[in-house]
């Protein structure tokens, strides 16, 4: 069984900690709750998806417009994530070639939706699956510009996306990372036994795409192009925390959230104490309420800036989650760096990027 390899590396070197998260401010407290996603087009409006199932866009202006319902609206949308499989949960989010937002719904599939008039069309739906298998938790989405091939992640055959804390806990190799052709709608399988794949991005040349592997704490790379096409590799391990999304950077880097850190501060962190033990863990997936565990996540905001060789650059903390913590995404547009989460209500923004 695969499992974390030995404690987190110690918060020195880049991973030093330092407070360059707490410069920025919150923007629709109580209006945006668990902006997970960005996407941004031409004019400057950039694109997310909320816990209530709602697409929205956010105007240049700093306007918020709602585009559309993923499911149903109902009043109960965002009350509880039992109301999910109804509501829809979008995650990943990114505009095509065509300027139609392409969206990754955890349990509606892949859809494409008319920014302008939120019209939506199901290109893939969760029941149709790949080489039969359905998909439980679609998550992570990347669209080539050279190809327009649609790549995305199905983080686990097994749990939905509101069993999340399951599926870290189990850590079990359910996942698969895909690509999805628009013009013909056909769907492959490029890499299976993953350990929930979750955000994905492609190298500036689109040589290899990142992929994140949040409940074992690594990084892959897969390559598309060159002598090893169709081929993975390990390019950070043991990490030191949980990573999320992956995006480019504007100048030039891979941005990746961390969505829980695992630090050692009164105790071992929860999850590296609990994995060499696997009864252990059935039993807490059997009788610990979801919501409990929140109370043994810490309160860290972290961002990992990686060089395209994989390396660590640099970092951003928020030690005491003065702006945020549980970073989903890390989206830079106009000079701006928004930092996404799943389910906290607001969306944090930082001016400039200065060290």
């Amino acid at each position: 069984m695969c499992r974390l390899k030995g404690p987190p590396p110690v918060l020195e070197g880049p991973l030093a900690v330092n407070t360059r998260l707490q410069r920025g401010y919150r923007l629709f407290t109580s209006k945006l709750h668990g902006p997970e996603s960005f996407t941004a087009d031409e004019d400057g409006n950039v694109y997310t998806g909320t816990v209530d199932g709602k697409l929205w866009r956010i105007g240049p202006d700093d306007s918020l417009i709602l585009i559309t319902h993923m499911g149903q609206n109902l009043p109960e949308c965002g009350s509880s994530t039992d109301y999910e499989p109804v509501c829809g949960r979008p995650h990943g989010v990114r505009l095509d070639r065509h300027g139609q937002l392409i969206v990754a719904d955890s349990y509606f599939g892949l859809n494409s939706v008319d920014p302008r008039t939120g019209e939506k069309t199901l290109l893939l739906a969760n029941s149709q699956g790949a080489d039969g298998v359905p998909f439980a938790f679609l998550n992570g989405l990347e669209i080539s510009s050279q190809t327009g091939l649609i790549y995305f992640t199905d983080s686990s055959s097994r749990w939905g996306r509101r069993h999340v804390k399951l599926e870290v806990i189990e850590l079990n190799s359910l996942g698969r990372l895909l690509s999805y052709d628009p013009r013909t709608g056909s769907v492959r399988v490029l890499l299976d036994s993953l350990y929930m794949p979750n955000g994905i991005a492609l190298s500036p040349d689109e040589n290899f795409l990142l992929l994140a592997e949040t409940s074992i704490g690594r990084i892959l790379r897969y390559w598309l192009k060159g002598p090893k096409a169709g081929t993975k590799e390990v390019i950070m391990d043991n990490m030191i925390g949980y990573p999320d999304n992956i995006r480019l950077s504007d100048h030039g880097t891979f941005l990746v959230g961390i969505t829980t850190p695992r630090f050692q501060k009164f105790m071992p962190p929860f999850l590296d104490m609990i994995a060499p033990y696997p009864a252990v863990k059935r039993f807490l997936a059997k009788v610990v309420p979801l919501s409990w565990y929140n109370l043994l996540l810490p309160r860290y905001a972290l961002v990992l800036e990686l060089g395209l060789d994989g390396q660590i650059v640099g970092t951003l903390h928020d030690p005491d989650g003065h702006l945020t913590w549980a970073v989903s995404d890390v989206f830079q547009h106009r000079g701006r760096t928004y930092l996404g989460s799943t389910d906290l209500p607001f969306l944090p923004v930082l001016e400039g990027w200065e060290s």
